[in-house]
């Protein structure tokens, strides 16, 4: 049984129906699931989810499938949270290359194959840095869907190129940025029956992101910690996981009143985001010849930049942009004196949270969790 009610256009508040197929709204933006939350509150015990051994799978109250015994699952587990040493704050990971496919894309595109499935869709098509590829070629697959994956020539890691082959989804090099694959990928599918999930422009990858905040809220016996630090590029986690602080608030499930402070981290070789919030703009503008070892967040522009800096407002949280010098020191720091290996947007995150630190806007003994996104295992390891 699903409690999804409505779809909400993220800029109107216009309704839509939940049942049919849709993607942006006619005002051009995202559309938001929502949920009959006074009846989940009325008929759920959130003691339910400890009992459940299906990782992000595990919260199908608050997730948009009808059927939960035909989604497609691939070993899906609670990613850990794994303490690391910091002389000024209590400093924990959350790593999500852990994940089916190796990162945290999995959550997402688990959600739109599944979806899609339920609504009579069979092919679908994206634009991706890599990662998110690799996790819809595996989850289509899955389900006997085909796959059409577009990524950029120059950046996209080897390890994701042969993955997202050897997966079976169709593959296309394109020199250029994410949003020119976007392009190439509305070229590609135009007049056809593909179906386009790219980030944001259908309802589903964002609940399937959702779940890091509902699966960190579980860990954490209900309580949340004081800043989130997450690396940022389309921003769906970002914008996710506040939308599931906000619906948990609204179910009475939170044991604190006081939700976490999100921290959106981007490379200074690409940083629109970071950009827009410094100027107190409501919308980012697109990030010209951006550059940075970290592929995961080469995003110039994002069809959820107005969801993003809003959820860094709501939350008195910010926006950091670090070198990719800061980040490779971060992540040797983090493998040498850790033992962890994370990706370049992880160890992007650690950067980001020393400096706030060192400023002060890190306050000393707060509870920070900063997102690995990735295996370090997929990337090209610095000197």
């Amino acid at each position: 049984m699903s409690y999804l009610q409505q779809l909400q256009c993220s800029l109107s508040g216009e309704l839509f129906p939940a049942d049919r197929i849709q993607q942006l709204s006619p005002a051009g933006r995202p559309l938001l699931c929502r949920y009959d939350l006074a009846r989940i509150r009325a008929e759920v015990d959130r003691d339910v989810f400890a009992r459940r051994n299906g990782g992000f799978w595990n919260y199908e109250e608050l997730l948009p499938c009808q059927d939960y015994a035909r989604v497609p699952r691939l070993g899906e587990i609670r990613t850990p949270l794994i303490r690391v040493a910091h002389p000024h704050m209590r400093l924990t990971i959350k790593d999500e290359g852990r994940l089916p496919t190796g990162s945290f894309k999995a959550r997402g595109l688990a959600l739109a194959v599944a979806r899609a499935r339920e609504l009579g869709i069979d092919k679908l098509a994206m634009p991706s840095n890599g990662n998110a590829g690799a996790a819809l070629a595996a989850y289509a697959s899955r389900c006997g869907m085909r796959s059409l994956v577009v990524c950029p020539a120059d950046n996209t890691p080897q390890m994701n190129i042969d993955e997202i082959r050897m997966q079976g989804a169709e593959l296309e090099l394109l020199d250029g940025m994410i949003d020119d694959c976007g392009k190439r990928v509305r070229e590609l599918i135009a007049g056809s029956d593909w179906f386009d999930v790219s980030t944001l422009k259908e309802p589903y990858r964002l609940e399937g992101k959702k779940t890091m905040g509902l699966e960190l809220a579980e860990q954490y016996g209900w309580k949340l910690p004081d800043v989130i630090v997450y690396p940022t590029g389309g921003g769906t986690g970002l914008i996710g996981m506040w939308k599931a602080f906000q619906e948990l608030k609204a179910l009475g499930w939170l044991e604190q009143e006081q939700l976490p402070r999100m921290v959106a981290v981007q490379a200074s070789g690409c940083a629109p985001i970071v950009r827009a919030f410094d100027e107190g703009a409501e919308e980012a503008k697109r990030w010209e010849h951006a550059d940075t070892l970290a592929a995961g967040i080469r995003v110039p522009a994002a069809v959820g930049d107005r969801l993003m800096l809003q959820t860094l407002r709501e939350s008195n949280g910010t926006a950091r942009a670090v070198s990719d010098d800061d980040i490779v020191a971060a992540w040797k720091q983090l493998a040498r004196d850790e033992g962890l290996l994370l990706c370049p947007e992880g160890a992007a995150t650690l950067a980001a949270a020393q400096q706030l630190a060192d400023c002060g806007w890190i306050q000393p003994g707060e509870d920070v969790v900063l997102f690995n996104c990735a295996t370090g295992l997929k990337y090209p390891l610095p000197d």
